[in-house]
């Protein structure tokens, strides 16, 4: 925990003089989503608060925000704790990441697309790879699959998505076998990206729902291995 925190201090600059909560929770879902705090992790008013340079009210508001978002729960005098999912929950965020995401590429309308970004997140999971660091890769996946709906230009669908894939990572981080789960997708990725490079649409939008079709499945199965339908740990 000492160690998190100390990097969780590296972010206080991002608060400047008009801290907010809602730049606290902008800081504490990116760091979910980054795999820095993982399913059933305990979070420390007094150390994240120290860390960021907040005050206690001001993180209360930004766990209460991230409560309403899915990614802690409160739970009566033990604290806030970032959530474990259930096979449910894991099910309806690939069922929103299915509607959200195709309909992104479906909608992209005329070529050349801003793919710099999406190039980059390919790259990111590639190198992570060859340091064989899974969770890094499992990051860049991620990264990639923002960056895909950033192409929509939407804020709102941003804002959407953003606690969509902080919660994806949640459930990455019950998963056994990171390699096995990630590796798959980095081809998968590089393939969708060289459709769009190609000013083909259609063949991307194809690629992306076989792939999260096929990428709930693992998770789901991987999923169950370690926790309960109701999201309680199995071993």
């Amino acid at each position: 925990m000492a160690e998190q925190m100390a990097g969780l201090a590296d972010d206080r600059a991002l608060l400047g003089r008009t801290s907010t909560a809602e730049r606290v929770s902008d800081i504490l879902r990116s760091r979910i989503a980054d795999g820095y705090f993982p399913p059933g992790t305990r979070l420390s008013e007094d150390s994240i608060g120290g860390a960021l340079g907040v005050s206690r009210n001001t993180l209360r508001e930004a766990f209460r925000l991230l409560t309403h978002e899915r990614l802690l729960v409160h739970e009566l005098n033990r604290g806030v704790f970032v959530r474990v999912l259930s096979v449910e929950d894991v099910e309806d965020i690939y069922r929103t990441r299915r509607l959200v995401e195709c309909a992104v590429v479906r909608g992209l309308g005329e070529p050349p697309y801003a793919l710099e970004q999406l190039a980059a997140a390919v790259t990111e999971g590639q190198l992570a790879s060859v340091e064989d660091d899974w969770k890094g890769v499992g990051t860049a996946n991620i990264h990639f699959h923002r960056e895909l709906v950033a192409l929509a230009g939407s804020a709102r669908t941003d804002e959407l998505m953003r606690s969509v894939f902080a919660e994806l990572r949640l459930a990455f981080h019950l998963v056994d076998d990171p390699k096995a789960l990630h590796e798959p997708y980095l081809q998968r990725n590089r393939l969708i990206l060289q459709a769009l490079q190609a000013n083909n649409p259609a063949e991307a939008e194809k690629l992306l729902a076989v792939y999260l079709d096929d990428s709930l499945e693992r998770v789901v199965d991987a999923y169950r291995n370690r926790v309960g339908e109701d999201g309680t740990a199995t071993d």
